[in-house]
């Protein structure tokens, strides 16, 4: 079952980038946009949501008086241009604070915590539900590109990019290697070093601080060398 999700923004810019992941994402259905605040507390007297991306600087009835005012309310997450609400708005117990403007990635952030938080119960997290899971990257202005996990060997960072090298291909993005590797199952990808995050099971060879994948060699940082070991030896048969 897809997660339901509704926007509210008195930013019609801002929807439509919002809009426009939801739509790059099989887990997610936007089943409605609202301009401001009150058309969606009236929304909600009717319909079941799971979660809502919610702006804070509205007219009428802003993003936080919003939230206090439901009796009942679905996850939110906070979309804003200030970073100043967050901590009022994670004492209403919001699930993420993301600030504009919104990267894929860091929207792929808080879509894992929101599976996380929805499948507590059934103990079934949603990525782990696909036969082949993968992710959708923006590789430039207008295109975004389906990449399988399984295929991935090494993410590289490039001061505010990442090369994100496949079996099938090299690709540029802009993002965080932080943001981009916290999307990644645990269990699959290790960082390594501050400039590498790997698959696991891509692994060649283990040589003292280096780990061999397709060839190339990839040095261990030193601060992170006893926990990669660790979890290479963990991965072992």
């Amino acid at each position: 079952m897809k997660i339901k999700c509704l926007i509210i923004d008195d930013e019609p810019l801002a929807i439509n980038v919002i809009k426009n992941y939801i739509e790059q994402i099989e887990e997610l259905e936007l089943v409605n946009t609202f301009s401001n605040s009150i058309e969606g507390l009236n929304f909600l007297k009717n319909n079941t949501i799971d979660v809502i991306f919610l702006d804070i600087n509205m007219p009428v009835l802003d993003g936080i008086n919003f939230i206090k005012s439901l009796e009942n309310p679905p996850l939110l997450v906070i979309t804003s241009a200030y970073d100043q609400f967050a901590i009022e708005t994670y004492e209403l117990d919001v699930l993420d604070y993301l600030v504009k403007p919104i990267e894929f990635p860091r929207l792929m952030k808080a879509v894992n915590k929101i599976s996380k938080r929805l499948n507590t119960n059934t103990k079934a997290p949603i990525e782990n539900s696909k036969e082949n899971p993968f992710i959708f990257v923006k590789i430039d202005k207008k295109k975004m590109k389906k990449i399988f996990l399984n295929e991935i060997l090494v993410i590289e960072s490039l001061k505010d990019y990442l090369k994100i090298s496949t079996t099938s291909g090299k690709f540029i993005i802009h993002s965080t290697l932080s943001d981009f590797t916290s999307l990644l199952p645990e269990r699959d990808f290790i960082r390594i070093h501050r400039s590498y995050t790997i698959a696991i099971d891509k692994i060649d060879a283990v040589e003292g601080n280096s780990i061999e994948i397709e060839g190339l060699r990839y040095v261990i940082g030193r601060s992170y060398i006893d926990e990669v070991k660790q979890k290479i030896l963990n991965s072992s048969i």
